[in-house]
């Protein structure tokens, strides 16, 4: 299990202002986008995402046990100095390039109006205004048709070794709301807590809301900020590699991702 979830954080992997200076940090609103799926747009509070750009680091550097300090997560990485504000509030860090930040959207902001902007040793890049979503559904990918899902027993599930239906299998996802219990920000969250909106949430396959029953549970995984789970029974009538996706009402993740499948 400890595999797989390491995989799916792997994976994850405007104007400027009047004070930011020639050589200070370059990336614009089409830069910032949802960890999971590299899509831009309207993200959430707790969602795991990137941004793209030049000059926004002098190093490589990513997080490491280390870096967690009493349960904490760090909002900068050592001896990076790269910040990211979001909201006027600092983000946690989980990585960062010269040309990639990857980060945590504070779980602590609300739905609206908002900014992004990244500080590298006291060179400011621009305050780029970004809207914040109560969700913003993304499964994490295994490649560019398949979604990242593994057995119980951490075995990932590829196209060479397919789940079959009636099997449980455990989905990984980003920008899925509000928990209950609240999750704290920049807390290592290590119980279960389902979804706030579990009612309102659906997991569609080949077009079609999954049956009543087959989310055994969605909320954050234990253990990972920001990174959600989902465990799904397959229905018996599950077709061979579906389409899947999730999300609330007329909002869901992107289309085109599938789950190996061999009925």
């Amino acid at each position: 299990m400890r595999y797989a979830i390491t995989l799916v954080v792997a994976l994850v992997l405007s104007s400027p202002l009047s004070g930011q200076t020639d050589d200070g940090p370059s990336y614009t609103a089409a830069g910032i986008v949802n960890a999971a799926d590299n899509q831009p747009g309207p993200l959430a509070p707790n969602t795991l995402a990137s941004i793209y750009g030049v000059r926004l680091s002098y190093v490589t550097a990513a997080i490491s046990p280390n870096d967690i300090l009493g349960g904490v997560l760090p909002t900068v990485l050592p001896g990076t100095g790269v910040n990211v504000i979001v909201g006027n509030i600092a983000a946690t860090i989980y990585y960062v390039s010269p040309d990639q930040i990857n980060f945590l959207v504070p779980a602590d902001l609300l739905p609206g109006k908002s900014s992004v902007q990244v500080v590298l040793e006291g060179h400011s890049g621009p305050a780029v205004a970004i809207t914040l979503a109560a969700a913003s559904p993304a499964l994490f990918q295994l490649d560019a048709q398949n979604a990242v899902a593994v057995r119980p027993d951490g075995s990932v599930i590829t196209p060479q070794a397919p789940a079959k239906p009636g099997e449980i299998v455990l989905l990984y996802a980003t920008g899925l709301g509000q928990t209950v219990p609240p999750v704290p920000y920049r807390e290592v969250f290590n119980q279960a807590a389902p979804l706030a909106e579990l009612a309102d949430f659906k997991l569609v396959l080949d077009g079609a809301a999954a049956e009543s029953g087959a989310v055994a549970y969605a909320g954050i995984a234990p253990g990972f900020a920001g990174l959600y789970q989902i465990n799904l029974i397959l229905p018996k009538s599950t077709k061979a590699n579906p389409e899947i996706q999730i999300g609330f009402g007329k909002e869901l993740s992107i289309s085109g991702i599938h789950l190996p499948v061999a009925p």
